[in-house]
């Protein structure tokens, strides 16, 4: 199979029997040696002293007297943080068990954002290993990157919103493209590979540049391609088949229940299920609708079973497409085991 995301950190980590990743001292210690941790050459001795501590025990316990002597107290916050993601990942053991605690009932998310979607781009990377198909891989990036939406000659299309920023402000030339914008010196347009058919290959050796772009308009095969990573997430943590289908509308007269897969498609699909009246420039903002059915019927709730479960996607007002996959952990209508 192909390479893919190796900045992901797939190589640090253990499958274990489920397929859920084992948190392991090198996936630690990827943490550690991070910037914002690794000390400096004016660093004290007290945080050296803990960091090569944590380099050869990862998992070793850190009295609050070791950060408290840390001198610089933007690194003792910064230790703060990271070991607060450390015993929150040795606590549950799993990549995939930490991430659902962050959800769960009762949950408060303490965790920062930046850790949250790596934890997002390790399972991903996870659930589409074997993954032969490079659209298929490509729309996986929804799931924790964002996405700045375009639409023009009739394309609806999808870029890294982090990368299209940096592309505006230096024409694609790095350092070289900032230097001419702050000269006033206008750069080149830079136009981002769009993944078809006939180039899609190009993506393997591009995966973690983040720098091409789907068209998701509906019947296009990034769209379905969307959905079969949505019925792998959904497989991967609540252990269910779904069949997920693209729609161009809610044609439903038993519309029971829906998720929004961000916050814009909640409030949008909360407010057409209620009956609100939404401007059409409001609905236009919905780039995707699915329909999810369950394999086996008595895998949902009992008031769901032979129903079908309305999935929305949308863009905010500023053109970025934000993906919550932690909706589908917690608002699917799944059957609870004993």
């Amino acid at each position: 199979m192909p390479s893919f995301w190796k900045s992901s950190g797939m190589h640090l980590v253990e499958r274990e029997k489920n397929g859920w990743l084992t948190v392991t001292p090198d996936f630690l210690r990827a943490y550690y040696t991070r910037p914002e941790i690794h000390p400096v050459e004016e660093s004290c001795e007290a945080e050296h002293r803990l960091f090569e501590a944590l380099m050869s025990d990862p998992f070793r316990a850190v009295a609050d007297e070791e950060i408290a002597a840390i001198r610089d107290l933007d690194a003792a916050d910064n230790y703060r943080v990271i070991l607060a993601f450390r015993d929150h990942l040795a606590r549950h053991g799993t990549i995939e068990a930490s991430y659902a605690a962050l959800f769960g009932e009762g949950a408060t998310v303490s965790i920062p954002p930046v850790f949250i979607d790596q934890m997002v781009h390790l399972i991903a990377h996870n659930i589409l290993r074997k993954v032969a198909d490079p659209l298929r891989v490509r729309a996986g990036e929804i799931l924790f990157r964002e996405q700045s939406v375009t639409t023009a000659d009739g394309q609806l299309m999808l870029a890294d919103a982090e990368i299209v920023e940096t592309y505006s402000k230096t024409g694609g030339l790095g350092g070289l493209g900032a230097l001419l914008a702050e000269a006033g010196t206008p750069t080149r347009d830079v136009a981002l590979d769009v993944l078809g058919d006939d180039n899609k290959d190009i993506y393997w050796e591009r995966s973690d540049r983040f720098d091409t772009a789907i068209d998701f308009r509906f019947t296009e095969p990034a769209l379905d391609a969307f959905a079969r990573v949505l019925e792998s997430w959904i497989g991967h943590f609540h252990g269910v088949g779904v069949r997920i289908q693209p729609q161009q509308s809610i044609r439903d007269e038993r519309w029971s229940w829906h998720i929004g897969l961000d916050s814009e498609a909640t409030r949008l699909l909360n407010a057409l299920y209620e009956g609100t009246p939404v401007d059409e420039s409001e609905l236009g903002r919905i780039a995707a609708l699915f329909r999810l059915d369950f394999d086996n019927r008595s895998d949902s709730i009992e008031a769901m079973r032979g129903k079908p479960v309305w999935l929305g996607l949308a863009v905010g007002n500023d053109g970025i497409m934000r993906m919550k996959p932690q909706n589908l952990l917690t608002n699917l209508p799944v059957r609870r085991r004993n």
